[in-house]
């Protein structure tokens, strides 16, 4: 994927960033509490699973930074984006109204 196309895609998404050189998308995501971070991770996990397509994750008491990248290419692909907007639906559908 081109650093255009990602740019592109990027506008799509809540609050990720890509990194210095492109090859990466990631955002570090904030929680009141362990738990809520642990349950997070969780679900990041199931949606990992579902997709066949896994984050590096570094998790924190109450964050949980999530990089994408598809390791076979090195770089962006659309399941990268794909993923990052799972994590961004699953966090908005818990929102409150």
């Amino acid at each position: 994927m081109s650093a255009d196309e990602a740019r592109a895609m990027l506008a799509q998404l809540s609050g990720w960033t890509l990194s210095d050189d492109g090859k990466t998308l990631c955002q570090d995501f904030r929680f009141k509490d362990y738990y809520q971070t642990m349950a997070f991770v969780n679900a990041v996990a199931w949606i990992a699973h579902r997709e066949d397509h896994h984050p590096d994750l570094e998790v924190g008491y109450n964050h949980c930074l999530v990089h994408y990248s598809t390791h076979a290419i090195g770089g962006l692909s659309e399941n990268d984006f794909i993923c990052a907007a799972k994590i961004d639906a699953l966090l908005s559908s818990n929102s409150p109204a």
